[in-house]
């Protein structure tokens, strides 16, 4: 009993650091993305209206895309492999031994 209750106790906690690093993750993001955009939109004005440029956008483009996987592996999103498709994986390969063993009797 107290073994159980220590288990959830450390997943728990588990959670919530992983849950903490990913909104301080998220903070940092929106914080200095919108510096280099403020930037980006006051210099604007000085060197001929170049803000759209794809340069502009690398650092919050792929950056972005680490924090779309920092938010997949902290709230358990993964359209690819999820938890249906483990269950059915380890059902095929059971099924495949099942009958590799049939196959030699």
């Amino acid at each position: 009993m107290e073994t159980n209750r220590s288990d959830k106790l450390k997943r728990a906690k588990r959670r919530i650091r992983e849950l903490k690093g990913f909104y301080t993750h998220l903070t940092v993001y929106v914080v200095i993305n919108s510096f280099i955009l403020v930037n980006l939109l006051i210099s604007n004005n000085y060197n001929g209206g170049e803000f759209w440029r794809w340069e502009n956008f690398i650092t919050l483009f792929f950056w972005g895309i680490g924090l779309a996987f920092h938010a997949a592996k902290v709230f358990g999103f993964n359209p690819l492999f999820g938890k249906d498709w483990e269950e059915r994986q380890i059902q095929k390969y059971m099924e495949r031994e099942r009958r590799e063993a049939e196959k030699y009797k």
